[in-house]
């Protein structure tokens, strides 16, 4: 699992990573790859679970993510 902080109560968590390719603490970049997908945990196939908190409390990420 990687957990970002993106500052003002604002945190992105990514679960049944593969591979992650970044450490605790770490900085990060926009575009920066930071994990591999993969089917961990209890996982049916290869995805990715997105996880969006503001202030603590998790929320629908899809308006906030263009796709």
């Amino acid at each position: 699992n990687v957990r970002i902080d993106h500052g003002n109560g604002v945190q992105t968590s990514y679960y049944h990573a593969e591979t992650v390719w970044v450490q605790s603490g770490q900085s990060v970049s926009a575009g920066q790859e930071i994990m591999y997908m993969g089917s961990t945990g209890n996982s049916t196939g290869t995805h990715l679970h997105l996880g969006l908190k503001l202030d603590g409390v998790f929320i629908d990420p899809s308006s906030y993510i263009p796709y």
